[in-house]
């Protein structure tokens, strides 16, 4: 009886324990996904105000958050492009092009919110170079990535229908039974066993 005893307290213990992890897990995983969405509702709001702001604020303030827009939509289009393709050469770089590109975008948001026109605008030439350059830099791995899926693509179409062809080919060929020994050309000959 005793033995019992143990064997259902070690199944309780067991089964407390799957159950404390599996609580666990799933609400770490919750908690990833809460702050992942909050995330990107928090970044899709603030790119409807940079798209507000552009208009309603003209100027130097407007060409700011016009820079803002451009390096955002080019940095967030390359990482859509590169998680269609599996290089990690090219997505490591893309992670440090992006660490610039958040180092400029809280650049030109401290600049949106200076009082002094004059600063502003002697500060806007140069970020709209490194604006340019950086977007540049994220246009240029873009378009690689998205030729090398193509490339890839392509190849693969063009294996792909080579072995139909050839399967076609094969399913096609064939050889008439030759007739004789009193069977019908429609019957098929029984395999020797």
């Amino acid at each position: 009886m005793e033995t019992v005893g143990i064997i259902l307290l070690l199944f309780f213990l067991i089964f407390a324990t799957l159950a404390t992890v599996a609580i666990v897990r799933t609400t770490r995983a919750v908690k990833r996904g809460v702050e992942r969405h909050t995330s990107r509702a928090r970044r899709l709001v603030e790119d409807q105000k940079l798209r507000a702001r552009r208009f309603a604020q003209p100027g130097d303030i407007g060409a700011l958050t016009q820079l803002r827009l451009d390096l955002r939509s080019s940095i967030d289009s390359t990482f859509e492009a590169m998680a269609h393709a599996s290089l990690p050469e090219a997505a490591a770089l893309l992670d440090r092009l992006n660490d610039h590109a958040r180092t400029l975008d809280a650049e030109l948001k401290l600049l949106e919110r200076e009082p002094d026109k004059a600063r502003v605008a002697a500060q806007l030439p140069e970020l709209t170079e490194r604006t340019r350059h950086i977007t540049h830099s994220a246009d240029s791995l873009r378009w690689a990535a998205q030729d090398r899926v193509h490339h890839a693509n392509g190849d693969d179409l063009a294996s792909l229908t080579r072995e139909i062809d050839m399967e076609a080919t094969a399913l096609r060929h064939w050889e008439p039974i030759a007739r004789g020994g009193g069977q019908n050309a429609g019957e098929l000959r029984d395999k020797p066993r």
